[in-house]
């Protein structure tokens, strides 16, 4: 079995996107996937599965479109991986760690679509890719930047989505804790 951290892009309060997280925890339960605990209402949850993190995904998405309609992207990652991601944050020292944020995906995007993206003007905004993540720093109101995640995907021909310092420490956390 391998414990996983599953990222639900898109999750909203209401409309079309709303996944309640105790039918999700019944569902993924129902359908084979062990230890299974969410956090918070926006799509972070944890899980055993003995599948590849490719086929959690594609079983996630499956399960969530049909039982509840939710048709999200999803991002699947080990406890392994988000603490690489954490470890390797290159916006430390000197900058304010509300302010960064960690954009996650499944698929490695093209190095020619990733120097794209250093061509262009992003005012205050920086980012910094590497194979785990992009790390995004937004001094600024994180509704009015550029490097949001429709951008972001659209020019990376990629699904992913982004969480701050707190969650991806509360998640490393959780999938530590024994049910």
């Amino acid at each position: 079995m391998t414990k996983y951290i599953v990222l639900l892009r898109g999750v909203t309060p209401i409309g079309k996107n709303r996944v309640p997280m105790a039918l999700l925890r019944q569902f993924l339960a129902e359908n084979g996937f062990e230890n299974v605990q969410t956090w918070i209402q926006s799509g972070n949850v944890i899980l055993d599965s003995e599948l590849s993190a490719k086929e959690v995904a594609a079983k996630v998405k499956t399960i969530i479109k049909e039982n509840i309609g939710a048709d999200l992207k999803i991002i699947v990652k080990t406890p392994a991986e988000i603490k690489t991601v954490l470890a390797e944050n290159p916006f430390g020292e000197g900058y304010d760690i509300s302010r960064v944020f960690f954009t996650l995906f499944n698929d490695i995007p093209g190095e020619n679509l990733v120097n794209g993206l250093k061509n262009l003007s992003l005012g205050n905004d920086k980012f910094i890719f590497t194979p785990h993540a992009i790390y995004l720093f937004i001094p600024g109101s994180a509704a009015e930047t550029k490097l949001n995640h429709n951008f972001l995907e659209r020019k990376l021909i990629i699904d992913a989505t982004t969480r701050n310092f707190n969650t991806l420490s509360k998640m490393i956390e959780l999938s530590s804790n024994k049910l």
